[in-house]
C-alpha cells in the first residue's frame, strides 16, 4: 500500500514539475528527467529523515523503511538503464552499505528485513522482465 502511495505521489510531483516545464515542450532540456527523478529522491529522503526522528514504534519505521529503499534502488534502475549490468552492481553496493551502517550503528532485525526484502523483489522482478 505505502509503494502505491509512493508511485501515485511520484506522479503528483512529476504533474507539479510539469505546471512549470510542460513535458510536450519542443527542445525538453536533457537534464529534466534525471532531475525530476533526483528531485523525488530528495523529498522522500527528507520525509523519511522526519520520520525517522520520531518516536514512531520499530515497526513502522521498519514498514516505512521499504520506501526510501525502493525509490532510490528503483530511481538507481531508471537513470542506470541503458548500462546493463551496472544497476546491479550499484544496487548490490548500496543495499551492503546500508546493511553494514544498521549493523555498525546496532538497528533493529526488521531495519535489515525490510531493505533485503525490497532490495530482493525488485531484483527478481528485474530479472524476470519487468519495467518500470
Amino acid at each position: 500500500m505505502l509503494l502505491n502511495l509512493t508511485f501515485l505521489f511520484n506522479y503528483l510531483v512529476f504533474q507539479f514539475i510539469g505546471l512549470f516545464i510542460p513535458d510536450d515542450f519542443e527542445p525538453v532540456p536533457r537534464w529534466l528527467p534525471i532531475a525530476r527523478h533526483i528531485l523525488f529522491v530528495i523529498i522522500i529522503a527528507l520525509i523519511s529523515w522526519i520520520i525517522f526522528r520520531t518516536k514512531l514504534p520499530v515497526l513502522i519505521k521498519a514498514i516505512f523503511m521499504t520506501v526510501p529503499t525502493a525509490v532510490v534502488l528503483v530511481t538507481i534502475g531508471i537513470l542506470l538503464y541503458s548500462l546493463p549490468v551496472v544497476p546491479y552492481i550499484v544496487g548490490v553496493i548500496l543495499t551492503i552499505g546500508v546493511l553494514f551502517y544498521f549493523y555498525r550503528t546496532k538497528k533493529p532485525w526488521l531495519y535489515y528485513y525490510s531493505v533485503i526484502l525490497v532490495a530482493i523483489t525488485l531484483m527478481i522482478f528485474t530479472l524476470m522482465g519487468g519495467e518500470i
